[in-house]
């Protein structure tokens, strides 16, 4: 219990800190790659649900143009995704920035991906609970399919988290994030750009 009262907070600040320090050179200059793909903003800044639903501002990097069509909408996101934008994904440098997050206190290293704040009235009470803790850059569903496996899925592997929460999955999910990002294993959903959106239990 004090791990998750006191201990992971301490790793998470520090391992963040660290992190940030660490992979800075890698933020000036995929931010610079980003502003002159995108011709604009390179980063990302959207409201999602942290702890007990609590929102927040997620920041990632922006790997999608704001291009437009003839009548002023966006266009398809496979025909937004730019070059650059398409290679940070891939690796996983888009999510960065949210080393921001972990140390202003908004997510953790290791939790449940903080999601859409429109999905919040289409969970049942049971996937509900995955706001039981804070959000994470990474987590037990993300090394066990990430945006390749269902959304029912993606829930049951929270909520196993949210049960089992310990230093030792912790590091777990950690060494076996790295493997993944190495791998570039379950970025997206198999024929989509971006994962699809979830649309409640039916």
């Amino acid at each position: 219990m004090m791990y998750n009262t006191l201990g992971k907070r301490i790793i998470d600040l520090v391992l963040s800190v660290v992190g940030f320090l660490i992979l800075s050179p890698f933020f000036i200059i995929v931010f610079l790659l980003l502003l002159i793909a995108n011709r604009s903003n390179p980063l990302f800044f959207q409201k999602r649900p942290g702890k007990s639903e609590v929102p927040f501002y997620l920041i990632k990097f922006k790997t999608m143009s704001d291009a437009k069509d003839s009548e002023g909408n966006l266009l398809p996101d496979d025909q937004r995704l730019t070059t650059v934008g398409a290679f940070v994904r891939k690796t996983s440098l888009d999510e960065i920035p949210q080393l921001i997050n972990v140390i202003k206190g908004d997510m953790s290293l290791i939790g449940p991906r903080p999601l859409l704040m429109e999905y919040l009235p289409l969970y049942s009470d049971f996937q509900k609970r995955r706001h039981e803790v804070k959000p994470g850059i990474t987590g037990w569903a993300q090394i066990n399919g990430r945006n390749s496996i269902s959304w029912e899925r993606k829930f049951e592997l929270d909520i196993y988290y949210v049960d089992h929460i310990s230093l030792k999955l912790d590091v777990l999910i950690l060494a076996k994030t790295i493997l993944k990002v190495f791998k570039s294993e379950g970025i997206s959903a198999e024929g989509h750009v971006t994962v699809e959106k979830f649309t409640g239990n039916k």
